[in-house]
């Protein structure tokens, strides 16, 4: 009894990663397709099974294995796009993975090789690759170290629904192949695609095999752990989700508050703007009755200056007169100035 396909989390770390020579021999046909190079010895660094996830934010089903020139490759199978951000994720994993070599007293020189290697069952990337490789580069694509070899840190995606299924078998690569099994290894021979690789593919014979050796018991713990899995990561997304709408309802609150407080520091400065125009208008007011009475005093004082001018004037032609009878009367200057209580000078000064 067949009940899933590889897609399954828990069928897929069971089927190459567990403990046993069918498991192995499957594994390095894995990585021998997919990282496009021979794979003589691998080890599996992880090949426990999750026993309790219930509490986990996202258990993860993956397989860390070691080559036999020490290089690690971290693979894990990515069902469905979740609400964790695979962009950030997936890097994070890469750069804790290399991270995890004891360096302590060695030349950097001395780093092995990590790749990280996931297996979409979703659209990741807008190009027609099924695989990608990503390395370090600088804008403009150089690269950051002269020689691939130098490279030690890769990320290789595998976008699974770029394979064309209806494809005919014969002109679909190893890749291809090794997906389409993937996807329809539970119908078994009933598939006349995996029938035909099962009978003439070595690769998918070794998978095959393997796949074989799982009870009817086993695809039925298989499966019922991955429901499980996935009803625990939907409670926990929801969890994550009711808390972000939490936080974001409390960060609307105190923008709120604030918003608040601004209108209320806002109204208050209008209200002394107000009162300030206010004041000002009366202070201008007030300024302007002051220089208006102030206008109407120097009008006066102009006035009164006037009729003193002409005052002045008319005393002046009395005094002339008077000098002039004076003077047709026979009376001397000086009689005259001692008279008006003036010197000669100015009474000479008058007559001018």
């Amino acid at each position: 009894m067949r009940s899933a396909n590889l897609l399954n989390d828990f069928a897929f770390k069971y089927v190459f990663g567990e403990d046993c020579k069918e498991a192995n021999d499957a594994l390095k046909s894995l990585l021998t397709v997919f990282l496009e190079r021979s794979v003589n010895k691998v080890v599996v660094k992880n090949s426990e099974m999750v026993k309790d996830f219930s509490k986990m934010k996202s258990p993860r089903l993956d397989l860390l294995v070691e080559f036999d020139d020490q290089t690690m490759v971290d693979l894990e199978m990515q069902l469905r796009q979740t609400k964790d951000n695979l962009m950030n994720r997936f890097p994070y994993y890469s750069a804790r993975l290399h991270g995890s070599q004891d360096m302590e007293g060695k030349s950097y020189s001395q780093l092995k090789e990590t790749i990280v290697m996931i297996f979409f069952n979703v659209n990741i990337f807008e190009n027609d690759n099924i695989c990608n490789t990503f390395r370090y580069k600088c804008d403009g694509d150089l690269p950051f170290v002269k020689e691939e070899k130098e490279d030690r840190m890769k990320l290789r995606t595998i976008e699974m629904p770029k394979v064309d299924l209806n494809k005919p078998l014969e002109d679909m690569n190893e890749q291809e192949k090794m997906i389409y099994y993937f996807l329809n290894c539970h119908k078994g021979m009933e598939d006349s695609k995996i029938k035909v690789m099962i009978e003439s593919d070595g690769v998918i014979q070794m998978l095959e095999k393997r796949v074989e050796t799982i009870s009817d018991d086993g695809w039925k713990k298989i499966i019922e752990d991955f429901r499980k899995l996935h009803e625990n990561e939907e409670r926990m997304e929801r969890q994550l989700e009711f808390e972000e709408i939490q936080r974001l309802k409390e960060e609307i609150r105190i923008i709120q508050e604030e918003t608040r407080k601004i209108q209320e520091e806002t109204r208050k400065i209008q209200e002394e703007v107000q009162k300030t125009k206010e004041e000002a208008k009366k202070t201008i007011l007030e300024a302007t009755k002051i220089s208006e009475e102030a206008d109407k005093k120097v009008e006066e004082a102009n006035k009164r200056a006037d009729e003193a001018d002409k005052e002045i004037e008319k005393m002046n032609q009395e005094r002339f007169l008077m000098i002039q009878t004076m003077l047709t009367n026979g009376v001397r200057v000086s009689q005259i100035a001692k008279y008006l209580s003036k010197s000669e000078e100015e009474i000479l000064e008058l007559l001018k």
